[in-house]
């Protein structure tokens, strides 16, 4: 009988790959949702603001309080990397831990029960096989590892490092190899994608990946997410707008939009930039415009809190990620001052969410009555009779879903794409149903 396995992954897109990684080397493992019942049970941590790091300590103590005598708990990822001697010392509850070097020997840490933390990080290759979850037909591709970027209140390049890309041979042969296992949407990720081959002597590699994408029999769909603005060109969004294959999405991050902030914040570039390059997004016929902002930032003064609101306001982003500052040990922004208290900082947040609440439903409004190419991903969770669908315009998970209540053709297979009509518009839920075939 096969040994069982529990697997959580926290955290980010990218995180996920690398719990993909893992289950490719643990194959032989029976999955099992139930921790009770697993043998091995493997929580991928994120370690990246406060609350993530709660979030991945909470987890792993709630599910070593489940498992049962003699399994193995195994704690990965980022703040198992990022806090690896503390952790060792004050978490006896788990048996085995590793960081973000080592996910592809994971199988061998587990049967010799032993902890490391190789000083490299894991460099995804075409060489790795993945068992891609959540989806029959999407399939994110990890481009880089790592950071150049100089950030004041981030701090993953203390812990992931420099840039490192990988060959753009080594990223189209593993999306060759997932075209020939049946997915055909791909979702580009990597912490700074605009960066991609900058550390191999290519400025503006993000177009080079477009074209040799573009020439893979095969891919029906593409986006790029996690643009950083200083190496987001406009070369790159004319290349996106001229694609076949990739769609209009664009996620750039810009975190602040006032002069001051946005320097201290050590951006790389002022305002007017930012704003020249999300206009050139919008201008792209039929685009999708995401970004995140950070509210609450050191010496963050209500006028510059202002504005941020203001110009989300105005300018009509399709979806706004918003996050409350969070102050991390070992970055620039640890020691500024004044800081901004969290009751503020929670005030800003709500305040900045109820403008985010307002544009997002006037971009889910602009698409009532449009015919839109959807792939159904399968029965939604809302009800046992709509079923869940994504406009190939949108990112996986992050953009939401719409949901299908009637179909012109039958039966609906999960995985496919169909033209659906989009027919109304409930708050922030779309409905729609399906038309023809796309």
């Amino acid at each position: 009988m096969n040994k069982k396995l529990h697997i959580v992954s926290l955290g980010c897109t990218k995180n996920l790959v690398d719990t993909e990684v893992m289950l490719g080397r643990l194959r032989k493992f029976e999955m099992t949702q139930i921790p009770e019942e697993a043998d091995v049970i493997i929580v991928n941590t994120c370690g990246f603001i406060d609350a993530a790091k709660e979030e991945s300590i909470q987890t792993v103590l709630n599910l070593h309080e489940a498992r049962k005598e003699e399994s193995v708990l195994v704690m990965a990822g980022c703040l198992s990397e990022r806090y690896k001697q503390e952790l060792q010392k004050e978490m006896p509850e788990v048996d085995i831990f590793t960081g973000v070097g080592d996910y592809d020997k994971i199988d061998e840490l587990i049967m010799k029960k032993q902890s490391r933390f190789t000083p490299h990080v894991f460099l995804l290759n075409e060489a790795h096989e993945r068992v891609i979850t959540g989806s029959r037909s999407h399939a994110y591709v990890k481009l880089a590892e790592g950071c150049n970027q100089t950030c004041s209140f981030c701090a993953i390049p203390g812990f992931k490092g420099k840039l490192h890309s990988r060959s753009l041979e080594s990223v189209v042969k593993e999306v060759k190899r997932l075209v020939e296992q049946g997915f055909y949407d791909f979702s580009f990720i990597s912490q700074d994608s605009s960066s991609y081959l900058r550390d191999l002597g290519i400025d503006d590699g993000l177009v080079e990946l477009i074209h040799a994408i573009e020439a893979i029999e095969g891919v029906k769909s593409a986006r790029i997410l996690y643009l950083y603005p200083s190496t987001t060109s406009m070369g790159f969004i004319k290349t996106v707008a001229d694609s076949p294959i990739f769609q209009n999405y664009f996620d750039m991050p810009i975190q602040h939009i006032t002069p001051r902030i946005l320097k201290t914040m050590k951006r790389g570039i002022g305002s007017e930039k930012i704003k020249d390059l999300l206009h050139a997004m919008k201008m792209v016929p039929d685009s999708f415009v995401r970004t995140s902002v950070i509210v609450g930032f050191p010496t963050e003064t209500e006028a510059e809190f202002q504005e941020l609101c203001e110009f989300i306001e105005t300018f009509g982003f399709d979806r706004v990620n918003i996050f409350e500052y969070s102050d991390e040990e070992g970055t620039s922004a640890y020691d500024l001052e004044p800081k901004i208290d969290p009751e503020t900082i929670r005030e800003r947040a709500e305040k900045l969410g109820e403008i985010v609440e307002e544009t997002t439903k006037t971009s889910l409004a602009n698409m009532v009555g449009s015919s839109v190419k959807m792939i159904v991903e399968g029965p939604s969770e809302e009800h046992e009779f709509l079923l869940s669908a994504r406009p190939l315009l949108w990112a996986p998970e992050i953009d939401g879903e719409v949901l299908i209540n009637d179909s012109e053709i039958e039966p609906v297979e999960y995985g496919k794409t169909y033209e659906v009509e989009v027919t109304d518009c409930v708050g922030t839920q779309l409905l729609g149903r399906i038309v023809a075939y796309a």
